[in-house]
This record gives C-alpha cells, structure tokens and sequence, in this order.
C-alpha cells in the first residue's frame, strides 16, 4: 500500500510544481483526514512514533521533525546531504510505518477507506485501475 501511494504522488509530483518528495506529500494528504479522526495531537504522535520506528531503517531521516501542527520539517536540511536514492527509501520506509501503525490501532477496512477517500482512483485489493495502468506505462 505504501509503494502505491508513493507512486501515485511521484507521477502528481511530475505533473506539478512541487518540490516536496513523495513522502511528505502523502504524509500531508493524510493530515487531514487523521486529523479529523483523531486531532491534532493524535496525528502528531502517530507520525512521531512511525518516523522514531521509520529512523531505525533510515538514519538519513535524522533531521526530519514532526512540528506542532503534524507537518513534516527538516527536508531542506536533508536533501543535500543524502543522494536521492537514500531520499527515495527513507520516505518508503516512513510511510510503511505510518500505515502499519494505521493498520495496528483503527484496523484494515477503516485504513483502507481513509486512503481511498484520500486516493479514490486507487485500488488495494490486488486489482490494478486503469488510472494504475496508464501510471505503469508512463514510468
């Protein structure tokens, strides 16, 4: 489920002006609505605790920080130091630990409709949309 949440913000991030990397872009578009779900402080201490389990696998993420409002800091500091590659994994193995930990406290069938309410073109039930396909050709 990470992996294609990553894929569909590299192929919006392509498509945009944005700088931020994928990952903080789909930390960003869960903002909201975990937010709602479990407030501010809620978020943030989720996001904290991925990013603290996320460090173990990616020390690049060091200088990564979860501020007051549940955003993502520190990428400036961050992306001269580490090559893109580094960049790239780190976020996977950020947003693998968001969603694990998702997946542990509110359960797979609410997960799944909070992403799909935030990505409603996608599928993770196995199946591949046609939206994914046209993705896969254009890689």
């Amino acid at each position: 489920m990470a992996q294609r949440l990553l894929s569909y913000e590299v192929v919006a991030g392509k498509n945009s002006e944005s700088t931020e990397s994928a990952a903080f872009r789909v930390c960003a578009k869960l903002r909201r609505p975990l937010i709602t779900l479990a407030g501010v402080a809620g978020f943030r201490s989720l996001l904290s605790r991925a990013l603290t389990l996320a460090r173990a696998d990616a020390p690049s993420l060091s200088a990564v920080q979860v501020a007051a409002d549940g955003s993502l800091k520190g990428l400036d500091e961050l992306e001269p130091q580490i090559d893109k590659e580094q960049a790239r994994d780190g976020g996977a193995i950020l947003i693998t630990q968001l969603i694990g930990l998702l997946l542990t406290f509110i359960g797979e069938g609410l997960t799944l409709r909070l992403v799909q309410d935030v990505w409603p073109e996608a599928t993770f039930d196995g199946r591949v949309s046609d939206k994914e396909r046209t993705l896969e050709r254009t890689r």
